[in-house]
């Protein structure tokens, strides 16, 4: 499923991209080194990745060494009416030991190392879904700006439009053609669009400050969409598809179902308590002394064993019971919080999938009422120079055509990252995925 082409026949109030304005896809590789979300997922990527190693450890035999050398000293006085002489001695002793196990029946380690599987499952999963995550709320961010310079670059062209009709009022009014009303609501007007570009301006710096967070980095000028860019419908067009997407393999999904899969194995591991444990053993040994405390003879003993050792859980105060118990609880748990995470995804895929077709749609009459509302400015003024509309009609034509730009450039913007949350909540947003959009900005 390729994310379709994006939009935009952006209104042409936009002045010409400066060469060095940074793109989407810049930005984005920018907050893969900064943002500290995704950094700290990477981490957690790679500490859940030493679980299978730590997992198979279990299943693996284990070798070890053990060296020790003593020094003694012994020092002898006998007393009685016939003491004999003082007997002194120094005498060493070395051990060394070789031991060996490898388990042969240990139900609780195959159980074990089924976990480590399914949890560096689910670290995989969580790290995809930062991935995933970053892409949005970079995209998010990044629209966020377009949509304030858009803002603010309309409340500027209105407030230039209500100085003009404010000038043309003052005329009018100084050689008799118009009353003071006209200047008045003109000025009123002005000073609501100072005003509001003042609150623009402020959201705009709001804007950047937010996208600077990801990526440690301020952007004088960002690249915009080209115009003449067309806005498709999502690719199946059947939100049934989408629903099935997000049941299987939505990362929400995947999470919770290795979760799911650990508290399953864990009840095998709780059950493993009651049964009996097999290890084939091995020892080798040499030790070597100059003598004892009895003895000033040197000798050395060399021994190696090997054999099968059973150990057989009789009784544990009922601490096996009780943790079995408490396991088979959990995995229940785990059953409805995966159930729980696929109705979450399923809703979350719906909304998607009519916020883009409600999006297209919105656009689609945004952009005729936008053609509607300059027809109806341009009559506005063509009636007020002919004396058949006041100037309060041209003031409302303008408002209600700059109000248009404003929500057809939201609306755009809105559509584009509503189809990547569309594919994040299938699992299946891709750095490719922007990388399409990114081809839709102005070059």
């Amino acid at each position: 499923m390729r994310l379709p082409a994006v939009l935009f026949a952006l209104v042409a109030l936009a002045a010409q991209v400066p060469a060095h304005a940074q793109d989407l896809l810049q930005v984005y590789r920018d907050a893969k080194g900064h943002d500290a979300q995704y950094t700290a997922a990477r981490h957690a990527l790679q500490a859940g990745l030493e679980k299978l190693p730590q997992g198979r450890a279990l299943l693996l035999p284990t070798l070890g060494a053990t060296v020790a050398r003593t020094s003694s000293y012994l020092d002898i006085e006998r007393y009685g009416p016939n003491p004999a002489t003082p007997q002194e001695r120094n005498f060493q002793n070395r051990n060394y030991l070789i031991s060996f196990s490898q388990p042969v029946y240990r139900p609780s380690n195959w159980a074990q190392f089924d976990q480590a599987e399914q949890q560096v499952r689910q670290v995989e999963a969580v790290f995809a879904q930062a991935g995933q995550d970053l892409i949005v709320r970079v995209a998010q961010a990044y629209f966020d700006v377009l949509a304030a310079q858009d803002t603010l670059a309309l409340v500027g062209a209105q407030k230039a439009a209500i100085s003009e009709q404010l000038a043309q009022a003052k005329r009018n009014f100084e050689v008799g053609t118009a009353t003071i009303t006209d200047t008045h609501e003109a000025q009123a007007r002005f000073d609501l669009a100072v005003a509001q570009e003042i609150s623009a301006q402020n959201d705009l710096d709001n804007k950047r400050r937010t996208l600077s967070q990801f990526t440690g980095k301020d952007y004088p000028a960002l690249r915009t969409l080209r115009s003449q860019v067309t806005l498709s419908r999502p690719n199946p067009a059947n939100m049934a598809d989408w629903v099935a997407l997000a049941e299987k393999q939505a990362y929400p999904v995947i999470i919770q179902d290795a979760s799911t899969q650990i508290a399953g194995l864990q009840t095998k591991v709780a059950r493993a308590g009651h049964l009996p444990t097999v290890d084939l053993v091995a020892t080798y040994g040499q030790t070597w002394q100059t003598g004892t405390a009895v003895s000033a003879l040197s000798s050395q003993v060399n021994l190696g064993t090997i054999g099968v050792q059973v150990a057989v859980p009789i009784f544990q105060g009922g601490g096996v019971s009780s943790r079995e118990r408490e396991a088979v609880a959990n995995h229940e748990k785990a059953k409805q919080d995966l159930e729980n995470a696929k109705r979450t995804s399923v809703l979350q895929a719906q909304q998607s999938f009519l916020s883009v077709m409600n999006g297209v749609a919105q656009v689609r009459a945004l952009e005729q009422a936008l053609v509607s509302s300059q027809s109806a400015l341009d009559s506005n003024k063509l009636g007020y120079e002919v004396g058949v509309r006041i100037n309060i009609d041209v003031l409302n034509a303008q408002q209600q055509l700059f109000s248009t730009r404003r929500d057809l450039a939201v609306a755009r913007y809105n559509t584009i990252t509503n189809h990547l949350r569309l594919k994040a909540a299938a699992g299946g947003l891709r750095e490719e995925d922007l990388e399409e959009v990114n081809r839709a900005l102005e070059r």
